[in-house]
């Protein structure tokens, strides 16, 4: 069983426990390359052509008005197929309650019949927010795991959980 990993990921300032941070590595990037690791896979990181701001605030900001208008922001490149993949994971943070907008950008680009998905969320305090629900109404005919919420201040402590979910979901 082939496993994709695709996650979006913010590396510089976050929300850390309450503190604006500067991150070296987004809290989702970290999160699935312990997938990777937990039960192998190729990683597709999501990019934006239109890089968010690099200040925090200004991102959420832009962040809520992309979700009001349903945007689908353009990304620098994109997968053309998953026909090889059984097993999908998508990754990215809570960003007003579900995953970036650039995560669906990419997602409505596919295909999902007869794929597995699995939701997993990096978050300060709203779990999973609307993600899986969200996801059910883009992967039209995949069959869904269990999600896995996983707050981003312990993202790099988390390797053990977030290994044993991913066992256990593919």
């Amino acid at each position: 069983m082939a496993n994709l990993i695709i996650y979006y990921s913010r590396k510089g300032e976050n929300y850390v426990n309450g503190r604006v941070e500067n991150l070296a590595k987004g809290n989702t990037e970290i999160v699935a390359e312990f997938i990777q690791k937990a039960v192998g896979g190729d990683l597709f990181e999501i990019e934006t052509v239109k890089e968010y701001s690099a200040d925090y605030y200004e991102c959420i900001d832009d962040a809520k008005a992309e979700l009001r208008a349903g945007a689908r922001p353009e990304l620098k490149k994109y997968l053309d197929g998953i026909d090889g993949y059984d097993n999908i994971f998508v990754c990215g943070p809570c960003w007003w309650g579900t995953f970036p907008m650039a995560v669906f950008t990419q997602l409505e680009k596919l295909y999902w019949s007869g794929k597995k998905v699995m939701a997993i969320m990096t978050h300060e305090g709203s779990g999973l927010g609307s993600c899986e629900r969200d996801l059910k109404k883009i992967c039209v005919g995949a069959s869904f795991g269990k999600g896995l919420a996983v707050h981003g201040a312990d993202a790099a402590k988390s390797e053990k959980n977030v290994a044993l979910w991913a066992k256990k979901s593919v």
